[in-house]
């Protein structure tokens, strides 16, 4: 069985990273509230972001967890560090218009020491979904003497290159999107509700494959039916798969955290010629952009391929090709660092993941292809299987 927590020498090299970090953006502290960059930092992993939940690294000293009472209470259920004790604060602060829990936790962060009067500088996840404007004024008010200052996904920028660990995580992730792929191919029979498709393949994640149990993912399984397939993430209705329809899928492979993203698009009969020329030109696309994900270059390089490609055919695609992948938790995958894009100039080094993901989607009818890869010195790893092509199913068998 794969391990499930990084080596002692892993956490500790993580901190140490995102110390260094802290210390060339000039920072005294930082509170973690991204529940990826809390399970990356310290392994907690549970549905408890929906309240307030940080951690707060101190440039020196032991960081300190804080969350709900009742998450507390268990925190060390999961998490391989910093959990004894995580510090709950009451449930009284729950859901209150005229009290915040992050009052209570400026309150023990003084306690503690680490606001003790004198001016710091403290980064916040500016960004990250489940960090409120409440919170940021409950810490603006309890702790004046801190300046709090957007730390620009510090946390996710080290997460950037992955260790031999998370790679090993993320091939494993690999093998339960691609079962969970083939799964919503085989599902996609004319007569049969989405809702009943989306149901199969959300039992595949969470079964998993052989030797590897599949976790839920960050995002629902995504599915763009019809004329529907001109819009990206939409989910699904009770409508049942069409005669002679397109559909694209998007789902991914979850294995303690890590996600490996996979789209493809099925067609259920002959698919009309335009769709057929999408298909072609998107894959030829894929295929170049994929061959520049090697170390080295950046991702405009790799744009730069992928536009060469859809202007001989004169197709353009206005949003980006792709962007980084690694741990995820609810309502994304990504890492919101770098994006597969002409402006993007950072240079990829080997053990960078990215989903880069051919969407085209044009006026009622789309087509998507995609690949999780690993950077690799002279070429990506690939770490799903699918059939990268517009997948025809004979429309010969129906459901009754």
């Amino acid at each position: 069985m794969p391990a499930e927590h990084p080596s002692q020498d892993e956490q500790d090299r993580r901190l140490v990273a995102v110390r260094d970090a802290m210390a060339q953006a000039g920072l005294d502290g930082l509170l973690v509230a991204d529940p990826a960059n809390i399970f990356y930092l310290c392994g907690y992993n549970a549905w408890s972001f929906y309240t307030p939940q940080v951690l707060f690294v101190p440039a020196s000293g032991e960081p300190l967890l804080f969350m709900r009472e009742m998450d507390a209470l268990g925190a060390h259920r999961t998490a391989y560090r910093y959990a004894s004790p995580a510090l709950g604060y009451p449930e009284y602060l729950v859901h209150k218009p005229d009290v915040h829990p992050m009052d209570w936790v400026a309150t023990q962060l003084r306690e503690h020491g680490y606001a003790d009067g004198t001016a710091q500088r403290v980064g916040v996840e500016g960004d990250a979904h489940f960090f409120s404007v409440r919170s940021y004024w409950a810490l603006e008010t309890g702790i004046p003497e801190w300046e709090l200052v957007e730390s620009r996904e510090l946390v996710n920028r080290v997460r950037l290159v992955k260790s031999d660990f998370e790679i090993a995580q993320m091939r494993q992730a690999g093998l339960i999107a691609s079962a969970a792929m083939a799964v919503a191919i085989e599902a996609m029979e004319p007569g049969r509700p989405m809702n009943e498709v989306a149901a199969r393949v959300m039992a595949a994640q969470a079964h998993g494959v052989e030797g590897i149990d599949g976790d839920y993912p960050a995002i629902v399984p995504m599915f763009l039916q019809g004329e529907g397939a001109d819009t990206p993430h939409l989910t699904w209705s009770s409508t049942p798969v069409g005669d002679n329809e397109a559909i694209a899928i998007e789902l991914a492979g979850a294995f303690h955290r890590y996600h490996t993203p996979l789209a493809r698009t099925v067609s259920t009969g002959e698919p009309p010629a335009e769709l057929k020329r999408l298909a072609a030109v998107t894959v030829e696309g894929l295929e170049a952009a994929l061959a520049e994900m090697k170390a080295g270059n950046r991702p405009a390089d790799v744009t730069a391929a992928w536009d060469a490609v859809l202007h001989r055919n004169n197709l353009e695609k206005k949003s980006r090709l792709g962007y980084s992948i690694g741990i995820g938790f609810p309502p994304d995958w990504g890492e919101r660092t770098v994006s597969i894009r002409s402006d993007d100039t950072t240079v990829l080094e080997e053990n960078m993941t990215f989903h880069v993901i051919a969407g085209m989607w044009m006026e009622g009818f789309g087509f998507e292809a995609s690949e999780s890869v690993r950077v690799g010195p002279s070429g990506p790893e690939i770490f799903t299987s699918s059939p990268r092509e517009l997948i025809v199913k004979p429309n010969s068998r129906r459901l009754g």
